[in-house]
């Protein structure tokens, strides 16, 4: 696995692809990788000739700068566990003069309303800082598909309004949550739990099933009151919010119609971790 350290040998690395006419494969990262991020590679693998991993913590879609401050970072482990996948030819380090040269600045995008809901109702400007990182890193891999995780499936929606707003040519593959044995879903923040918040947090995923058991079988206000009771009762636990959404649109929603599918959302701060997790509602 070659370990590319700025945009020169990035380009080097993409020009000998592209005139070999091979296919690339892209997952970008901001590090502390886990088994998720890894479940990327695997599907990128089997449909590409290669396949590029970057690991860059982005600043313009950090809204508080003391998040920023504690973000992990572990390159030196992250490039190990890459490398140990077999599954990655290239990974891609920038420092953040290769990803903004010019100034650290968001580009203002619209993304067809999807940045006004859930996330981004409560942090106004991350979802720009996502989709220039996102747009520039395309520009610079210039990827054939890219692939992001359904945890993060707002920013999956908005990376996909991207594409499709700028047509760029490149195509997004959504990849199932990757969950741990008691369902608990992957995630680098995962690792600030103590043993006893980690094992409390399966009750989100618990949640979630059970939400989806009383899907179309109770109101969305009933469901929204069970779920609500159920996390009134957890010690350490605060529920920030709890929605059914339109998987298109996103917005939320207090009635099931049949042509359309839906999901569940829901953020839980366990301590001072805040864990989000999601499911397709069958």
């Amino acid at each position: 696995m070659k370990i590319l350290n700025n945009r020169a040998e990035l380009e080097q690395f993409v020009s000998e692809a592209k005139k070999q006419n091979k296919s690339i494969g892209f997952a970008p990262t901001m590090g502390a990788l886990h088994d998720g991020h890894i479940s990327l590679y695997k599907e990128a693998r089997k449909e590409n000739d290669l396949v590029i991993s970057s690991i860059f913590v982005n600043p313009t879609q950090f809204n508080n700068p003391e998040d920023l401050e504690k973000y992990p970072r572990t390159v030196e482990k992250d490039i190990e566990k890459l490398d140990d996948s077999g599954l990655v030819d290239a990974v891609y380090v920038p420092s953040v003069e290769d990803i903004y040269p010019d100034n650290l600045e968001s580009k203002h995008y619209n993304f067809n309303g999807l940045e006004n809901e859930m996330e981004g109702a409560a942090r106004p400007g991350h979802f720009d800082g996502v989709g220039t990182v996102i747009e520039r890193l395309f520009e610079q891999v210039q990827p054939d598909n890219a692939y992001f995780g359904e945890k993060d499936f707002q920013q999956l929606r908005i990376i996909e309004a991207l594409v499709d707003n700028l047509k760029l040519p490149v195509k997004i593959h959504g990849v199932k949550i990757h969950r741990q044995d008691d369902g608990l879903a992957m995630s680098s923040r995962n690792m600030r739990l103590s043993e006893e918040e980690r094992n409390a947090s399966t009750i989100i995923y618990q949640t979630l099933k059970k939400v989806n058991d009383w899907f179309r079988v109770i109101t969305i206000p009933e469901i929204k009151n069970r779920v609500e009771e159920i996390f009134e009762n957890q010690k350490g636990m605060e529920l920030e919010y709890f929605l059914i959404a339109d998987e298109e649109t996103l917005k939320e929603t207090d009635f099931f119609y049949k042509d359309k599918n839906y999901r569940a959302f829901i953020v839980v701060n366990v301590g001072k971790v805040r864990l989000i997790d999601n499911m397709h509602l069958d």
